[in-house]
Formats: structure tokens, sequence, C-alpha cells
């Protein structure tokens, strides 16, 4: 079955961006692409980085995932998508800020994440609330949200996002 990716908000391309910015995720990527893939396979093959991009990839929801009976049943990962469909429009601010939370370093990123971390607690904060206090934009938070595999949404809520996903 043929599914397309529509990206529609701005904050979507992060995400993508980020998920093919090195080599070994592209490569992990293109495994993904030409069939069922588990975890194992890719630690085995991609060391550390290779298992992260595959939680990043299904956090984004960019993989399926099912279960593989065998000797012992594992999880393996299969690319959600077959192509992507870039339909959106948005003031050059947004754009910017979008753009410079995925091309952002990792330190830099770890450091906004970590604030944002310290700020929602356990219990979460409104969106709003969280960007006005970093005095950043929304449209960076949602960048930073969709970038991150520690934090999600839950309405307009930011949330610590649970150690299983």
């Amino acid at each position: 079955m043929e599914r397309v990716k529509v990206i529609g908000d701005i904050t979507e391309l992060v995400p993508m961006l980020r998920a093919v910015n090195t080599k070994n995720k592209r490569k992990v990527f293109q495994e993904v692409v030409s069939g069922w893939k588990s975890l194992k396979d890719i630690e085995e093959k991609y060391g550390e980085e290779g298992k992260e991009a595959l939680v990043f990839f299904e956090k984004i929801k960019l993989v399926d995932s099912k279960w593989q009976s065998g000797e012992k049943p594992e999880k393996v990962y299969h690319s959600y998508y077959t192509s992507f469909h870039i339909n959106t429009s948005c003031p050059v601010t947004e754009i910017s800020d979008a753009l410079a939370v995925a091309m952002m370093s990792d330190e830099e990123f770890n450091v906004m994440e970590e604030k944002i971390l310290e700020l929602i607690k356990e219990e979460g904060k409104f969106v709003g609330d969280v960007a006005t206090a970093l005095n950043i934009s929304q449209t960076m938070l949602r960048g930073v949200i969709r970038r991150s595999t520690k934090l999600g949404y839950r309405g307009h809520r930011v949330e610590k996002l649970s150690a299983e996903g």
C-alpha cells in the first residue's frame, strides 16, 4: 500500500530534516525503506546512533513496527511512507525559526531541551507559557518538541514522554 506523508505545518520539516542529517541516519532510513529490520540488526550494523535513529523515526511516525515471532520475538521496523508531499505556507519568521531548530547543534539543542524539561516538570505546561518563559516563538518551541525524543504534545500542553515513547 502506498502511503504519502503530507507535511502541512512548517515545524513538521524539523524532524524530517533531522531524520537524515547524518550519514548513518540516512543509511538506517534506507535500510528500513528496503524492508523490515530489527533493532538488533540496525544496532549491530550502525551502533548506538542507529538505535537512536530508529527511536527517533518511531517518535515522528516515519517507521511502522510490528512484532516478529521466531526463537525470541523481536520488534521490527519498516518505512511507513513511500513518498512525501510538502504543502505549507508560512511567514518568513516561522520558516526561519523551524530551520534554526533543524540546524541547531546537538549541544545547543540539548541545553534548550533540558530547560524545557525543567520548566514542565512531571505535570506538563501550556505551550504559550513555555515559549514565554524561554523567550522564544511558539514555532521554535514546536520545532524543538518535534525534534526531541523526550518531549511531546497533549492538546496544547508540552509534556515529558515516558521512557517507552
